[in-house]
């Protein structure tokens, strides 16, 4: 879990995925996004496709932000092989961080085996590069949750991300059960698809045990995070 009285608010920055989701996004606003994320100390720039990456990768150069591509985006339901390649292609292309989407159908009819071995072949594909799983927690019950951790934790999946943010957003109990089924793994928890009032429920996801925020709203989050300390929401810095 993260202390957040360690960290000033440059550093809590670092806590946060730096999102640019709209289906209509121009490279004017790819390019903002990236110059945005400098600014905030992001930890990475995600947006819903490759289509963007080299761009990404000219505005981040010089920097330590990573650089995101989603796969699969947003079912899913696309072989494992073609999940496979665009991976390899996104990775080539620069991206160092990679968001892909479980097929939530293939969780509810219980296709574990199938599951597991394109988890695996995804994370080969990824050549090292950091890896993330969205299961999409508002489609799922409680125990098919605590079933997508276990299986992207044995997979060895860096993250286990909530949502892609296109629909219904976590629950602070979807998160803690995500924690606690990853208690004793390496796998994390990301959340994403936080809604408003942003900055407030931020903060309940880090107290959940949450590591990571995708958001769009990175910059609406960043900036009370002063107010908040003022009002207890976020710890005060204690150094």
């Amino acid at each position: 879990m993260v202390d957040l009285s360690k960290m000033t608010k440059w550093e809590i920055g670092k806590l946060f995925d730096y999102s640019v989701l709209p289906k209509n996004s121009t490279e004017a606003m790819i390019r903002q996004g990236c110059r945005d994320a400098i600014k905030y100390n992001a930890k990475a720039f995600c947006f819903s496709s490759s289509y963007w990456t080299k761009v990404v990768v000219e505005e981040l150069q010089g920097t330590d932000l990573m650089i995101g591509a989603a796969i699969g985006f947003p079912f899913g339901q696309q072989s494992s092989a073609v999940k496979a390649f665009e991976t390899e292609e996104a990775v080539r292309m620069g991206a160092t961080v990679l968001d892909n989407c479980m097929n939530v159908g293939a969780l509810k009819d219980k296709k574990y085996d199938e599951m597991n071995k394109e988890f695996k072949e995804y994370v080969s594909a990824a050549g090292g590069m950091m890896t993330k799983m969205i299961i999409e927690t508002c489609l799922l019950t409680k125990e098919e949750i605590a079933v997508a951790c276990k299986l992207v934790a044995e997979a060895g999946i860096d993250w286990v991300k909530t949502s892609t943010g296109q629909y219904a957003g976590p629950s602070v109990q979807d998160v803690m059960i995500m924690v606690d089924t990853l208690k004793d793994t390496q796998t994390k928890v990301k959340v994403a698809g936080v809604k408003a009032p942003r900055p407030q429920n931020a903060f309940a996801f880090f107290a959940a045990g949450a590591e990571l925020i995708g958001t769009q709203g990175a910059a609406e989050i960043l900036d009370a995070v002063e107010d908040l300390r003022k009002i207890g929401l976020c710890p005060a810095y204690v150094g």
